[in-house]
């Protein structure tokens, strides 16, 4: 007879193989199933940590470059792209394997294959050999992640047209790149790229870039792209791509409505993702999909009883750790703990870009339109001495702060190690804390971090170091 499980997770991904340690931790006994021959899922293997990792060599690249604010003279600089891609590799390569030590660590059995559900309370894996086998579980996790949008008409032509998958394993840098889509992912790559040395283009339909941003990040982020030499083309609509021998040629219908047209060596379609649930057999279960999207309540549960959803497959925000919270929020539910559902309205959001991005919270218009009178403070970098030792002054932190209590509703920020700081933002607001007591906070100097001190100190119009 099978071996059967109290819970098992379909994909390895950061929702999925969170949800089966912490099933683990509370007492379930647990089976992940995964397709991919690696476990990590689309975070760990083709998207946060590699995208990351040549973030990271693009600013080490950039400050060897041109060290001469530092009182340091470098000769012979030379950008070794393979052994950019190989670092990757080998960083993700590792990573992966701790996952699979995790999975060994927690007694968690790995299926390797295709999950599937064949009816009520029946779920089987497909391995590479074509091989099917049942896996008798009481609950279903699901963790299927997303994949890469694309366009219609638009397909994937490498290297002249590209997603973000594609472009992980270049083994050239572009001479030229037009990127579709001002998101995370496109402002992200179009950083990587021009300070490798590659002449980029943005094309964005909305009014500007990291729309879901707020006003003043976007119009700062526009400031700093084109001081480096990035094109931005917002309000643009993105015609049509005719892919040539050693070019790709877009046609756009800009701002002022009139058509025009750009060649580039490669065109990266960075436009959003969509959940993956083809083949997982959902028509076999009482789980409902709205435009692609698994509908799921304020504890994960589907409408298929003892079957749950999380991560890129339901309509959240598609973020590593949004899945990985929902994947604890689940497991917790199944074995009976009474958990707490999540806060969406506290995810931090982070874009890795130059210079980088962190929020939390609403934006400045998104609080107006809750109904909140507001008061806002800021404080910009270029003030800051630690910003200044470093050379990266761009950017500043605002603080979105309600006029009658004073409880901070929203803090963005714009410059250096942005992502990191906003985990004081985070903090702040899961204890609901006013302005006033996030300024009255003793911050260290010198710190990047004294810049949310002296932003939460201007909402009452006492910051002190401008």
């Amino acid at each position: 007879m099978a071996e059967s499980f109290d819970v098992t997770v379909i994909g390895a991904g950061p929702g999925g193989y969170v949800a089966a340690i912490r099933a683990a931790q509370v007492g379930l006994k647990t089976a992940i199933i995964e397709r991919d021959k690696d476990l990590g899922g689309t975070c760990l293997l083709r998207g946060c940590i590699p995208t990351k990792e040549l973030l990271h060599a693009a600013h080490v690249y950039d400050l060897v470059n041109d060290p001469t604010e530092f009182g340091v003279s470098v000769e012979g600089i030379k950008l070794h792209f393979d052994k950019v891609m190989a670092r990757k590799n080998r960083v993700v390569t590792k990573l992966s394997k701790g996952v699979e030590f995790l999975m060994k660590k927690n007694k968690i059995t790995v299926f390797k294959g295709t999950g599937k559900f064949e009816g009520k309370g029946r779920v089987t894996v497909t391995d590479a050999s074509g091989l099917r086998r049942e896996v008798p579980t009481k609950n279903v996790i699901i963790a299927t992640g997303s994949a890469p949008r694309l366009l219609p008409g638009l397909e994937v032509k490498s290297p002249r047209i590209v997603t973000s998958d594609e472009l992980l394993d270049f083994n050239h840098v572009p001479k030229s790149m037009i990127v579709l889509g001002a998101g995370a992912v496109g402002v992200e790559f179009a950083s990587v790229f021009k300070r490798f040395g590659t002449d980029v283009t943005i094309i964005e339909m909305l009014d500007r870039l990291v729309p879901i941003e707020d006003e003043e990040t976007s119009a700062e982020l526009q400031r700093a792209f084109r001081k480096r030499g990035i094109t931005s083309l917002v309000k643009t609509r993105f015609e049509s791509a005719k892919v040539n021998d050693d070019d790709v040629e877009v046609t756009y219908t800009g701002a002022d409505g009139k058509q025009g047209t750009i060649k580039a060596e490669t065109l990266l379609v960075a436009i959003g993702r969509r959940p993956v649930t083809d083949g997982l057999g959902l028509e076999n279960t009482k789980c409902e999909v709205e435009r692609g999207y698994i509908k799921v309540d304020e504890f994960m549960r589907t409408a298929e009883p003892n079957v749950y959803a999380i991560g890129d497959v339901v309509p959240t925000a598609w973020l590593a750790h949004v899945a990985s919270k929902e994947g604890c929020l689940a497991a917790e539910h199944i074995a009976g703990r009474n958990p707490r559902p999540l806060n969406y309205n506290r995810v931090p959001n982070c874009t890795y870009c130059e210079p980088e991005i962190g929020s939390v919270g609403f934006t400045e218009a998104k609080a107006k339109e809750k109904g909140h009178q507001v008061k806002v403070g800021k404080f910009p970098f270029s003030a800051l001495g630690k910003a200044m030792i470093l050379g990266e002054t761009e950017g500043f932190v605002k603080v979105v702060a309600d006029a009658k209590h004073d409880e901070v509703l929203g803090v963005h920020i714009i410059g250096p190690h942005a992502t990191d700081m906003l985990a004081e933002a985070c903090v702040a607001m899961g204890l609901e804390s006013t302005a006033e007591e996030l300024g009255h906070i003793m911050h260290a100097h010198p710190t990047l971090s004294e810049a949310v001190m002296e932003a939460a100190e201007a909402v009452h119009g006492m910051a002190t170091s401008i």
